[in-house]
């Protein structure tokens, strides 16, 4: 099967590199998948899950991140994943998510409810 290289960045480090089979995320356009040989893009991420399905020598495997915003770009089997934050489904601790998604709800906090539940999605896929 061929496979498209992926690099998954935040404003702050690098999130996630490696081959993939299939990636996808939601755009401002909906929801994209994306395969080796796919063409070109460019579009604006949504908050979400972004699903990588790796492959390689290690074979194959899930990678889910929760992403707020940013945008997708791929060209010539190379997708970069630029987002203002994103973190891997593993290092996202439940029980503090649901606290923060209770507390921006009592605080009527709109945007930091979005990105409680975009967390707590995330954990929910991997």
């Amino acid at each position: 099967m061929a496979e498209l290289h992926v690099e998954l960045v935040a404003a702050d480090r690098k999130v996630w590199s490696g081959e993939a089979s299939l990636v996808v995320a939601r755009t401002t356009s909906g929801d994209i998948g994306v395969m080796a040989g796919h063409q070109p893009l460019l579009g604006v991420l949504e908050p979400g899950a972004v699903t990588i399905r790796t492959a390689g020598e290690s074979g194959e495997g899930t990678v889910v991140a929760a992403v707020h915003g940013g945008f997708i770009s791929f060209a010539e089997d190379k997708m970069s994943l630029v987002a203002e934050i994103a973190e891997l489904s593993d290092e996202i601790d439940v029980d503090r998510a649901e606290r923060a998604l209770e507390r921006a709800k009592s605080e009527d906090d709109p945007a930091a409810e979005r990105r409680a539940e975009v967390r707590k999605r995330a954990v929910a896929v991997r």
